[in-house]
């Protein structure tokens, strides 16, 4: 087949550079044209494990082609996917600006039958707005050429995302045409050959199950990070409570493990604009509410517990940060834990040491240079003058560290680890103070507004714990 793609972000790139591995012929459009000459020249604009080299042998072998032309790129293939960036507005709701617009390009060009189909995570009614946005134009231009909407969901993860879209669970189509399952059936067919992964629905069920799997799992990761701050105060080990729910099959492991709060670019927005689309029909979505509210307070609690570390005094401290993409195995900061806190640090005085395998360039985009951030080339090299150490992101080159030398390194012996990455009886042996999260053996420091539970202070000589009644 050959197919158009309209954006070339994680989600757009991704789509079309497997379905050109499949066999299809497949044409990547963006605005940005520097964007696309890099593309051209084997330069992806982000990281994504697997993606740089199928998108370098795909071009080689001219079955991924990229154009900044729009009457090119809407001329190239019947099928047409939006996969464009439907940022929060304003209200929390999502921004279809660019989606729409995508849609007046379509019906602005095509000279026969088109299938549009959104890619992108849109509320519910979209398919109709770009439905109407189009026949606008056509009707504008006098002219009668058939069109189909269809919606597309993706359930893609940054860090994962090409063997997400290769060997993902299932692949939602909303369509209200006959015209389109077949479209469709052909398109996805190399991805549907061991077992039926294709589910036809309505249009706007397929669009609220994209809003209804992102909200699930961000509720089952705002809940677990409810119940560590529970543990902290009850004297419990949420790591133990983790094993124990997780066993239940009805349950599973998949997204329970307690930390620092979620980010990146779908679970804060998406959460939002359900809630959002509640709102306007009328409905309070008093659990999407408390979702978010508990995410915000969770990436909050990583300054916190440093605050109180350091006895309320960050004024001209130097604080270690190992790890600013929202995830491992992504170079995106959008709605980091990493940023709350950075941010929190320099209002309160502080200066910064960073390092992330492959956020560096992209926190240098958002921050610039300031004397107030050093951003090293090694992990180790942030503890360089430091008075403390926080971990905000799981990766690898993490997990592995020599204690006793962090003890000697940091000015005051404190870990505040956002992931739980560490044993807190080693850490503890080494003469680290350890703040973990939920950990019932770690120092435990309260949230805002709690009471009874232990409190880490650092003194001359060392650690010490005092209780507050």
């Amino acid at each position: 087949m050959r197919i158009t793609i309209f954006g070339t972000g994680y989600v757009g790139l991704v789509t079309g550079t497997c379905l050109a591995e499949a066999g299809h012929e497949v044409m990547c459009m963006d605005v940005d044209s520097r964007k696309i000459n890099g593309l051209m020249n084997g330069i992806v604009p982000i990281y994504e494990p697997g993606l740089e080299a199928l998108v370098k042998q795909n071009v080689a072998e001219e079955r991924l082609l990229f154009t900044a032309d729009p009457a090119e790129a809407v001329g190239f293939g019947t099928l047409q996917f939006i996969a464009v960036g439907t940022p929060p507005d304003e209200d929390g709701s999502a921004d279809l600006k660019y989606v729409l617009s995508v849609a007046d390009t379509i019906a602005e060009h095509m000279q026969e039958y088109k299938l549009v189909i959104d890619k992108s995570t849109v509320p519910v009614g979209t398919a109709d707005r770009v439905s109407e946005t189009i026949a606008q134009r056509l009707h504008q231009r006098d002219v009668d050429i058939p069109f189909d909407v269809c919606s597309n969901p993706e359930f893609l993860k940054e860090g994962s995302a090409v063997e997400d879209f290769s060997q993902g669970a299932r692949i939602v189509i909303g369509c209200d045409s006959s015209r389109v399952e077949p479209l469709m059936r052909e398109c996805y067919a190399p991805y549907n050959r061991r077992q039926e992964k294709l589910m036809f629905m309505d249009i706007r069920s397929a669009e609220l199950t994209k809003y209804a799997a992102n909200a699930m799992l961000a509720t089952k990761i705002s809940f677990m990070n409810e119940i560590s701050n529970l543990a902290e105060r009850l004297g419990a080990d949420v790591e133990n409570v983790r094993r124990g729910i997780g066993s239940d099959p009805r349950i599973g492991y998949s997204f329970i493990y307690p930390g620092c709060g979620y980010g990146g670019s779908c679970f804060p927005k998406d959460v939002q604009a359900l809630a959002r689309t509640a709102t306007d029909v009328g409905y309070e979505a008093q659990l999407l509410n408390a979702v978010e509210s508990v995410n915000y307070r969770q990436k909050a609690s990583l300054f916190t517990k440093l605050s109180q570390a350091l006895d309320g005094d960050l004024e001209a401290k130097t604080i270690a940060v190992w790890g600013l993409a929202f995830k491992p195995n992504t170079d995106d900061m959008r709605e980091a834990p990493s940023r709350e806190l950075m941010e929190a640090i320099w209002a309160a005085g502080g200066k910064v040491r960073a390092y992330d395998p492959e956020a560096m360039q992209e926190c240098r985009r958002l921050y610039g240079e300031r004397d107030d951030l050093t951003l090293t080339k090694r992990r180790d090299d942030t503890l360089e003058g430091a008075d403390a150490l926080v971990i905000c992101t799981e990766w690898k080159a993490f997990r592995t560290v020599d204690f006793r030398r962090l003890r000697e390194q940091l000015t005051t012996p404190a870990i505040i680890d956002g992931r739980n990455l560490f044993n807190p009886e080693s850490v503890r042996a080494a003469g680290l103070l350890y703040f973990a999260v939920g950990r019932a053996d770690s120092l435990r420091i309260p949230l805002p507004g709690g009471d009874g539970a232990p409190q880490a202070r650092v003194g001359q000589n060392g650690p010490s714990v005092a209780y507050t009644l």
